[in-house]
Parts: C-alpha cells; structure tokens; sequence
C-alpha cells in the first residue's frame, strides 16, 4: 500500500480550558502556523513531495512540550523558536535527516 503523504507533521495545539500549562501556551499555532507558510512558500508542500502540516489534539508529551510529531518515521521533536523549526523543516521534512538535538 502506497502512503498518500511522504511526511505528515502534526503539532500539539492542545489548549487546557484551566489554564494549565500546555503546548498552546508555548505559542504552538504560531508554530504549527509558521511551519506551513514555510513548507508552502518552499514548494515542498506541492503534489510531488506531499508534506502534510496538521494541528492536533494534546499528544500527552506535555512534559516535553511544545511538540511535534514527524510520520511515517514516528520522530518526536521540541522547539523553542523559529530557528529550532527551520532547522527541522531543512534537515528533516526536505533532506530526511533526524535533528537529534530536538528529539526527544
């Protein structure tokens, strides 16, 4: 069976109603938000390469929040800043490399 995406990101964007701490008080859609103009404005969003940006639900990794998630490889990763994120959007969504220093 052939995957309809060949990464498909997904950003924990989760908000807790009491204020708790989470991966939206992090600033986690500016992030999720940030990533897809890039991908987009890089063209490695297009039908060829078929990189998906998505927001989720908590992932339950609210320790090591802010997080993402990278499929199919399954590569778990925490940012801090825009650099943090276009060091994962180079290394990894366009040339397949873990950033292990993100990984958690």
């Amino acid at each position: 069976m052939t995957q309809y995406f060949d990464k498909h990101v997904f950003f924990c964007t989760n908000q807790r109603a009491d204020g708790s701490d989470c991966c939206n008080n992090h600033g986690a859609q500016k992030a999720r938000d940030y990533v897809k103009d890039k991908v987009k404005a890089l063209g490695i969003s297009d039908r060829h390469n078929k990189i998906r940006i998505n927001s989720a639900g908590c992932l339950d990794r609210c320790d090591d929040g802010p997080v993402l998630v990278i499929y199919p490889e399954g590569t778990w990763y925490t940012y801090v800043d825009e650099k943090d994120l276009d060091e994962i959007i180079e290394e990894h969504l366009q040339y397949g490399r873990i950033v292990e220093r993100l990984k958690i």
